[in-house]
């Protein structure tokens, strides 16, 4: 897709290091604090303290069979997403609109691309993703989105602030699916 063509298109490219900052800074505002309540995807009322930092932003880009795309709007960043090549599936996550961006169809558009690329790039027969259980409303955006819950449940993990701090005692990560 080229932004030159027609403006309001969205032009996908792997994050490289110059990105870190400007990534952390998307996905910090889309999920955590009073700045991410301006979108639906806010998980400020269940989570404070960081999404991410520097740190696991390179890891994702420096790690093999791995891609953290960003995606651009006129030149401008206004998303990005992870995904894993793990096997005979990938992983999706990391995934941020911009908070005032959202709601608008972004994020349909580049969970398809996501998964087309999956598809051709890996030849994985499955996109798998782990969700905050609590979150009734984004796991039923996946829904109809294709994407079937497993009720395969993970821990989640109360003390490694890495991963946020949380509000409640009652949080796991359930394994969403959808067959590519």
């Amino acid at each position: 897709m080229s932004s030159t063509a027609n403006p309001a298109a969205l032009s996908f490219r792997s994050a490289v290091e110059a990105d870190v900052s400007e990534l952390v800074a998307l996905v910090e505002s889309a999920y955590r604090g009073d700045a991410s309540r301006a979108g639906w995807t806010t998980e400020a009322d269940y989570l404070d303290g960081q999404r991410t930092d520097p740190g696991e932003v390179r890891r994702i880009i420096d790690a093999p069979d791995s891609v953290l795309l960003v995606v651009e709007r006129a030149g401008e960043l206004v998303a990005c997403c992870q995904l894993e090549h793990r096997g005979d599936h990938a992983y999706f996550g990391m995934f941020a609109v911009r908070p005032g961006l959202q709601g608008a169809g972004l994020g349909k558009e580049i969970l398809a691309e996501a998964e087309r690329r999956a598809r051709e790039t890996w030849g994985a027969k499955e996109m798998r993703m782990t969700v905050v259980n609590v979150r009734e409303e984004l796991i039923a955006y996946y829904v109809r989105r294709g994407y079937r819950r497993t009720g395969e449940l993970s821990p989640f993990p109360y003390g490694d602030e890495r991963f946020g701090v949380p509000r409640r005692a009652d949080l796991a990560f359930e394994l969403l699916v959808k067959a590519l």
